[in-house]
């Protein structure tokens, strides 16, 4: 025992980690350089001209649009903490992420994450109150609320991050450095400490179940009351209206939960660190690209607006 304590004393602490990526296969590197790269550039364009349009068009100057530029921009932020370095990695020979810049991508991607899982509860309770009782919708969802909502979820999801990457961090990483992922990510970080990482275990667990589910419990609520109201409506004409501004966040909240809840469902036997890179692939790369095309192509309103901007400057 005398012997291994000495030999710990001696080990020198990882000040910097080789990110593996997605393949060692140089002709899939490429591959994936041009994959991502096309579907990086997608991404920008898509929630920056989102950002852009809701800005610029007065009829979208309300609530559900003003919740919609947040999520854009939490979709451009969450993108890119990952994917530059991801691209950067795809075509260069040395590998290396800092501790120091493995802590800020690990912190960052996984405050945008928190956040949108929480901006996409709002905006269902946002579709709730619209749909619910239209003419207390003004007071229920007044600028100062909405401006709180969304404070709220930004800071929620950013305190969440701040104790995971505390936790996480403050372990010992004595060696091997190299981590079996395209970007730092808690499951392969907690495999190359040296510390025990019980209780960063419990924590990830206890924290992303109570965030999850209680994300999703107020998702379904808020779609069980709007079902409930939209069945009450006499018009056909109301209840198309009513669905159909809410569409695109059903789709879109689908897309995103659905992924999280394969991504802790799943069972412990099945779990492999392959399987965990192509899921990881929809949280930075596919889900903020789609989500732009979802609410673009199945929003009326947004169409309209992009419409008159495309006459008014291009055509």
């Amino acid at each position: 025992s005398v012997r291994q304590g000495f030999s710990l004393l001696n080990q020198t602490e990882v000040t910097e980690f080789i990110l593996l990526g997605l393949s060692d296969n140089s002709d899939l590197q490429v591959v994936f350089f041009e994959l991502f790269l096309l579907i990086y550039m997608a991404t920008m364009v898509g929630n920056l001209g989102m950002i852009v349009l809701i800005k610029i068009d007065p009829s979208l100057h309300n609530p559900m649009y003003f919740f919609l530029s947040s999520l854009s921009f939490v979709d451009a932020s969450c993108s890119s903490s990952v994917t530059p370095k991801m691209l950067v990695n795809l075509v260069a020979d040395n590998k290396a992420i800092s501790f120091n810049g493995c802590a800020a991508q690990f912190y960052f991607f996984a405050s945008f994450l928190g956040t949108e899982c929480f901006l996409l509860a709002v905006m269902a309770y946002d579709r709730y109150a619209a749909i619910w009782n239209p003419l207390l919708y003004p007071v229920l969802i007044s600028g100062r609320i909405c401006f709180l909502l969304v404070a709220t979820s930004f800071l929620a999801g950013f305190g969440n991050a701040a104790i995971h990457t505390g936790m996480t961090f403050r372990l010992s990483f004595c060696g091997p450095n190299s981590i079996n992922h395209f970007y730092c990510d808690t499951p392969p970080l907690l495999k190359l400490s040296c510390s025990d990482t019980h209780i960063n275990g419990i924590v990830i667990i206890a924290f992303s179940s109570f965030i999850v589910i209680s994300c999703v419990m107020i998702v379904l609520i808020s779609y069980l009351c709007i079902l409930i109201a939209i069945l009450r409506m006499c018009s056909l004409e109301g209840r198309h209206k009513a669905f159909s501004t809410c569409a695109s966040h059903l789709m879109a909240v689908t897309i995103f939960f659905g992924t999280i809840l394969f991504m802790y469902l799943r069972p412990t036997s099945s779990y492999s660190m392959e399987q965990d890179k192509i899921v990881s692939v929809f949280y930075t790369a596919v889900i903020p690209m789609l989500n732009p095309l979802i609410y673009s192509l199945k929003n009326k309103d947004v169409k309209e607006a992009l419409k008159k901007i495309l006459q008014k400057y291009i055509l």
